[in-house]
């Protein structure tokens, strides 16, 4: 379990019912994704599009080219660009949140 799920499963478990984000809503913003591994580098970009068309970036690297392994590279780079998924989410409900 991803320590994203354990929180998420703290605050169920304490009752805080206040409007938030939760994982699955970040998950379903998510329309399309794609990678990208610049040629000769272990570098690897994730561009995911959002629903509304907007789209974030993430990346890894490897330090040395010996442990370079695509999947994992991925795996970091999506996880990079989903944290901003959070951020920008985050905005918009406080956003509506002030307003009423």
């Amino acid at each position: 379990m991803s320590n994203e799920q354990q929180i998420e499963n703290e605050i169920q478990a304490k009752g805080l019912n206040a409007p938030r984000l939760t994982p699955a809503h970040i998950d379903a913003m998510i329309a399309s994704e794609q990678y990208y591994v610049f040629p000769g580098t272990t570098l690897t970009v994730c561009c995911l599009t959002l629903l509304n068309g907007f789209t974030v970036t993430g990346e890894s690297a490897a330090a040395s080219p010996e442990n370079f392994d695509v999947e994992i590279g991925r795996k970091i780079a999506r996880e990079n660009a989903r944290k901003q998924i959070w951020a920008f989410e985050g905005y918009l409900l406080r956003e509506r949140l002030y307003r009423g």
